[in-house]
């Protein structure tokens, strides 16, 4: 027990009580992402759930879900609401920069001034151009006079894309939008399904939120799986320097001076070089000659 226990006591050493801190930090790390992307997983699902069980109920009037300076409830995204009024097309504002397919062009936002007297921005859907600030008198016009439409609630967007400047912006949000055409506005905006009466040329319809799942899942897993795989790696390296010993040495064998593992026998005999002593030259008593080849006479009795 004790012989197996002071097989392990490198592991007590600086050099691998740092790497096993790094270990646990990695670790940590890959627990905690794999449990960001599972908790956005449910986030998902949840907004999926509101956004389907919204598409099954009825159409409501706008006042009931929309306010002015109200901030636009998660359970109310893309419910279905109706409004009636007229649209005020020298106000439309082009949303730049909405490429659909690989094609450019603009988002169409025109308000709506209800019978109540606030205004609803109304995303009436994309058209394409190569124009990014294309001016409103440029695009299909809405229904002319008093019109009802129907369609989706949507949230306002956030940070400085929502900057208007002369009708133009990158996100829809209602607060800059309002400001810009110096009306009352609901917070919020709609995005269109239909209008009645229908206009004489439509836009492209707005885009319906992808209800997939995403890739969440399986990008919880692959971080979980990174962090087993620096732990079990961890294991075997550690399992590897017991098994070799701190010199490289397998565990368990015993070097010795001349035997089977000493470097000094381990040569075969092949490999140990020719001597490199002289020979002397065979002679030939008889003759008084040598066989050495440079000690004979040649041809010309010079040696």
């Amino acid at each position: 027990m004790l012989s197996w226990l002071s097989s392990w006591r490198f592991l007590l050493s600086r050099r691998w009580v740092l790497f096993f801190l790094a270990i646990i930090l990695v670790g940590w790390a890959t627990w905690w992402l794999g449990e960001w992307q599972f908790g956005r997983l449910e986030d998902r699902k949840e907004q999926n759930a509101v956004v389907r069980a919204n598409e099954q109920r009825d159409p409501i009037d706008v006042a009931e879900v929309l306010a002015p300076g109200r901030e636009v409830a998660e359970e109310d995204q893309w419910r279905l609401v109706t409004a009636t009024g007229e649209y005020v097309r020298d106000d439309t504002v082009v949303v730049r920069y909405r490429t659909r397919n690989g094609y450019p062009g603009v988002e169409v936002v025109v308000p709506l001034v209800t019978t109540s007297g606030t205004t609803l921005l109304v995303d009436r859907g994309w058209y394409g151009t190569d124009n990014p600030v294309i001016k409103g008198a440029e695009l299909p016009a809405p229904p002319a006079g008093r019109v009802t439409v129907t369609g989706w609630v949507r949230a306002d967007g956030t940070g400085s894309s929502t900057e208007v400047d002369d009708h133009s912006t990158r996100a829809i949000a209602s607060g800059p939008i309002g400001r810009a055409i110096d009306r009352e506005v609901y917070t919020g905006f709609l995005a269109l399904k239909s209008e009645d009466p229908e206009p004489e040329t439509e836009l492209a319809a707005v885009e319906l939120p992808d209800l997939g799942e995403g890739p969440h899942f399986f990008y919880g897993l692959q971080w979980w799986f990174f962090g087993v795989l620096a732990v079990g790696g961890f294991g075997y390296l550690a399992w590897d320097e017991r098994r070799l010993g701190p010199r490289g040495e397998r565990v368990g064998t015993k070097r010795r001076s001349g035997g089977p593992f000493s470097r000094r026998n381990d040569q075969r005999e092949r490999s140990i070089p020719p001597s490199t002593g002289s020979i002397t030259p065979e002679t030939y008593d008889a003759a008084g000659d040598s066989t050495n080849a440079a000690t004979r006479p040649n041809s010309s009795g010079s040696p």
